[in-house]
């Protein structure tokens, strides 16, 4: 968290949310500035002509988005997504999806983090702009 208490390990930080566990969300580094993580293609998070379905990829790219907002967080705070948008780019078809999360604005009652996901070739799948309540304890 921002006050520099000690941190979740990156593993623990994922197991705390079971949807971005089944999604297979394995997170590479996270930190108040932003965050990398991957997800493979499989045919279970599919839709029609085996295209990744779109809410697997916005799921994947929310849970990315919280774990960086989370790590913003005054002490005792908690958050919740207020408001997202996706835009889709091109269809998740094979391989490794890649999201790369950066904090766009870290304020005292909100904040907002933008993540891109990218296929194999780097190729833009999907980009995620997220704004995050923070809940401040009683």
């Amino acid at each position: 968290m921002s006050d520099g208490s000690e941190l979740p390990s990156l593993g623990d930080m994922v197991a705390t949310m079971p949807h971005a566990v089944a999604l297979g969300m394995e997170l590479a580094e996270a930190s108040t500035e932003g965050g990398t993580a991957t997800m493979a293609w499989r045919e279970d998070l599919c839709t029609i002509g085996a295209a990744g379905h779109g809410g697997a990829l916005m799921a994947f790219a929310d849970s990315l988005g919280a774990i960086v907002a989370f790590l913003n967080l005054p002490e005792g705070a908690g958050t919740s997504t207020i408001e997202s948008k996706t835009n889709f780019f091109r269809p998740f078809v094979g391989g490794t999806a890649t999201a790369t999360c950066r904090t766009v604005n870290a304020g005292r009652t909100t904040i907002t983090v933008q993540t891109e996901v990218r296929n194999d070739d780097g190729k833009l799948l999907t980009m995620t702009t997220q704004t995050q309540a923070v809940l401040l304890p009683r």
